[in-house]
């Protein structure tokens, strides 16, 4: 068995639980809960629950094949002001300022509490193939069976198949998953919510908070960890390979985050002129000494915001969150997308969407791409030093989207750095990259893809898949970025650079500057626990001198 779910002696228990682990796990199994074990079940649950809005002009494309009955139509479910995750009611167990005892007690009150209403408990396994797989729970009360049907479809519910798989799966001394949701829980100390971590004993608490996205990246910030303790490097990004001619083929990983173009890169089929196989368009690990991936989850929560309503991508939804309704003449409702209603419209995806979608695959990637938006860098760039590619991993800029809820004063327009897209991080930053170092310094490729806008001029979803094709088919030429010594550029008539421009070198050394600032930062921030090694400061000063303006770097 991957994951150790139960009691089997006194000193496996003591190396997974934990006084919060303890506590969450007790709830389950309390006399009001009610265990759900299988789509079909959710999906009756979630119909009846008040406020879901059956669209009865968009049946579920292949229902049974997803373990839902023969004739279910997609469901909407909308939220109130609140469309999007929140970092700031984060609270990781370990941190210096995060206080056990008072995080246990504030706990076992949010437990304590739901003992007045029955509790649905359901089941997933988190990787999708026999090298990797963890199992977890999710305990959330009723009135939200919404949240509950996402869950189970988002993640790969246990049928008959996934029980064997797990049973012959390799396994690790980590304990299941296990997370406690209450999306009503209220607390002064908390307006925004709770999202309380024990990451080392893989255990959660997601608290008065309504979206899903916090369920589905709460889930997988546990699943993450795990795949670092054991071993493997932690993806929030896409990854695809291109079959090429003569048994050829070009494994490219995508880093970004939401509304950064990961997921259209990881789908786009450029006008199929390639056979491309999917892996997955958000999370993923990969296994650093044999090199191989496995994709976490069977589907994909989506944006809607660039799916009109009869767009046929949208026969692939399953459920839908915070968007708009209407019927037609028919007498039928059908969804309306293209957030119309409100920012960050989602929908969850089925595994059917990629025509060529596998769990595992088994080709060593050959480069990964940094998705940015920071707009003094050209919409592509070739880093060739290993520590330098990883350091830009580390301070990968971009831009806060709609699928954020960020705390009050936080300026929305702000570029801020996200180290390797993955802003659910629980370990170290050091651990992220020594990993992606190591992938680097063994052969793999690494690139800058600007996706925002150049110098006031907005880099297209078109320039992006060009360079793409380009590098995969081997026609691209790069040339030096002036003196930068590990920084190479490509020609691109609609983006051309001036570096003799004095305005433009005091502006891109400043956001190198920006970088060597936050790197020194992480020597504090969290107690330090985010410090990286000194040649990755190093690499980045060593841009700063290159452009002729060390100033303090």
């Amino acid at each position: 068995m991957a994951t150790v779910g139960n009691y089997t002696d006194k000193e496996t228990f003591g190396k997974i639980s934990s006084r919060i682990r303890t506590t969450i796990e007790t709830a389950f199994l309390s006399n009001n809960v009610l265990h759900v074990t299988t789509p079909r079940e959710a999906y009756e649950l979630a119909k009846r629950s008040v406020g879901t809005i059956e669209l009865t002009g968009m049946p579920v494309y292949e229902p049974e094949w997803q373990g839902l009955s023969k004739g279910c139509n997609v469901l909407l479910f909308n939220d109130g002001a609140v469309v999007g995750r929140c970092a700031a009611a984060r609270r990781i167990l370990g941190d210096p300022e995060v206080s056990l005892d008072e995080y246990a007690a504030k706990l076992r009150e949010a437990v304590y509490h739901t003992r007045y209403r029955n509790l649905y408990a359901a089941e997933a396994v988190i990787g999708l193939e026999k090298d990797f797989m963890v199992r977890a729970h999710l305990l959330i009360p009723e009135g939200h069976e919404n949240l509950l049907y996402n869950w189970i479809l988002n993640f790969q519910y246990i049928n008959k198949i996934y029980s064997e798989m797990y049973k012959e799966s390799h396994a690790y001394l980590d304990g299941d998953i296990y997370i406690l949701a209450d999306p009503d829980w209220k607390h002064p100390d908390h307006p925004l919510g709770l999202a309380l971590f024990d990451p080392e004993h893989n255990c959660a608490a997601i608290l008065g908070m309504r979206y899903f996205g916090e369920l589905k990246k709460g889930t997988l910030t546990l699943a993450w960890g795990t795949a670092v303790r054991n071993g493997f490097a932690s993806c929030h990004g896409g990854l695809k390979r291109y079959n090429l001619s003569g048994d050829r083929s070009f494994v490219a990983a995508v880093f970004g985050l939401s509304g950064s173009g990961k997921s259209t890169i990881t789908h786009a089929r450029h006008e199929n002129r390639y056979d491309i196989t999917v892996l997955h368009d958000d999370a993923f690990v990969i296994n650093l000494k044999e090199r191989y991936s496995i994709a976490l989850e069977p589907s994909y929560f989506d944006k809607v915001q660039d799916y009109p309503m009869d767009c046929e991508d949208n026969k692939f939804i399953v459920t839908l969150q915070n968007c708009g309704a209407v019927r037609k003449e028919s007498g039928l409702v059908y969804a309306v997308t293209e957030d119309l209603r409100n920012g960050n419209g989602r929908a969850i995806k089925s595994k059917l969407w990629s025509p060529t979608r596998v769990d595992r695959i088994d080709e060593p990637i050959d480069a990964i791409f940094w998705l940015m938006k920071d707009p003094t860098m050209p919409p592509v760039l070739k880093i060739t030093d290993p520590v330098l590619g990883a350091a830009m991993g580390a301070t990968l800029a971009t831009r806060r989207t709609t699928a954020e809820r960020l705390a009050p004063g936080v300026d929305p327009n702000a570029l801020v750095f996200e180290p390797y897209a993955n802003p659910f991080r629980t370990y170290p930053l050091g651990v992220d990259y020594g990993r992606f170092k190591t992938l680097l310094e063994s052969g793999v490729d690494c690139y800058i893809l600007n996706t925002g806008d150049f110098m006031g001029k907005k880099v297209q979803p078109r320039h992006t898949l060009s360079i793409l094709e380009s590098i995969v088919e081997g026609r691209v030429s790069f040339r030096p970025l002036g003196a930068l010594s590990a920084v190479e550029v490509m020609e691109m008539e609609d983006f051309p650079l001036h570096l003799d421009d004095v305005q433009y070198k005091k502006e891109i050394t400043a956001r190198i500057k920006d970088r060597v600032a936050f790197v020194k930062s992480r020597e504090s921030e969290r107690g330090g626990v985010d410090k990286l090694p000194r040649e990755a400061l190093e690499a980045l000063q060593r841009m700063t001198r290159e452009l002729g303006y060390p100033g303090e770097a």
